[in-house]
């Protein structure tokens, strides 16, 4: 039976697809990076109010090209509260973390999010805890010791514990984020365009009250479009454009899974931090994990 029009075409959207989710990972694989040199000039919060003027602007210039402006006022509100979750506490806290930690260590303890996600999803959304699910998570949580320990019993003690922990709170919040927008019906891009626009403002008021205004200089520029474009704004439409293009959404976010290890390279060559081995193996563990956790 000779194919029809609709399968000979259908491996040019996956093959575009793929080039999407690529660049995406590309892009976040930088943001640790980011992070650590755009902090070592800026404060957390002004690194923030940089990144999320910078995100907010592609997000505004997208939802006009797609029509994606209209949001009711419930959903407005809801967009309100989404923004103090994401960007303002998450990367708050996020970014805090990092200033404490190595990068390979802040790094891999947040990207265990998504296993924080799988166990949140039990109450939240009412989805079954499988064995593989709860044998990945103890998997991650495995690889998340390695990481702290640093191979030794006592290596804990070399890392700042208040750093441990907020990295461990960001993914609650992170994962907190992507539940509640689930139960919304509006665009993502909608309501990452409102959540950002109006996150703006109070972010603008915590530098005010705080350290005060990121200065206007190249530097700041620089690392706020590296930070807004690469972690949030950008690489979102890459992987949300993904994401339509393709039929197989679980195979595309495997993707995802190559990020902290390229991630690793760019903080040993960029930032010049000896990884320890530690760090290599506890990540492997933490991706292992999550990938047991996705067959469940």
């Amino acid at each position: 039976m000779e194919p029809s029009i609709a399968d000979r075409r259908y491996p040019e959207p996956e093959a575009r697809a793929l080039a999407l989710g690529l660049a995406a990972v590309a892009g976040w694989a930088t943001v640790a990076t980011a992070f650590k040199l755009g902090l070592t000039r800026l404060e957390p919060a002004q690194l923030l109010l940089a990144g999320t003027v910078c995100s907010a602007a592609i997000f505004a210039v997208a939802a006009t090209a797609q029509g994606a402006w209209r949001i009711s006022p419930r959903a407005l509100a809801a967009a309100a509260g989404f923004g103090l979750l994401n960007p303002v506490l998450y990367y708050l806290v996020l970014f805090e973390a990092y200033q404490r930690l190595p990068a390979q260590v802040a790094q891999p303890l947040n990207y265990t999010w998504t296993i924080v996600l799988a166990l949140l999803a039990v109450p939240v959304l009412g989805q079954p805890l499988t064995r593989r699910m709860l044998a990945g998570v103890l998997i991650s949580y495995a690889g998340v010791l390695l990481v702290i320990s640093r191979g030794s019993l006592g290596g804990w003690h070399d890392l700042d514990a208040l750093g441990i922990a907020l990295a461990l709170a960001s993914t609650l919040l992170w994962a907190g984020y992507w539940l509640g927008n689930a139960r919304w019906t509006e665009p993502p891009l909608t309501l990452m365009c409102w959540s950002f626009l109006l996150a703006v403002p109070v972010l603008a008021g915590v530098c005010w009250l705080g350290p005060g205004w990121p200065p206007l200089t190249a530097h700041t520029l620089g690392y706020g479009v590296w930070v807004g474009a690469l972690e949030m704004g950008v690489t979102f439409l890459l992987w949300q454009r993904a994401l339509r293009l393709t039929r197989r959404a679980a195979r595309l976010g495997q993707l995802v899974l190559i990020t902290p290890f390229l991630s690793l390279v760019l903080i040993a060559t960029v930032l010049g931090e000896t990884v320890h081995s530690s760090a290599v193996l506890g990540l492997t563990v933490i991706v292992a994990g999550i990938w047991v956790s996705r067959q469940g």
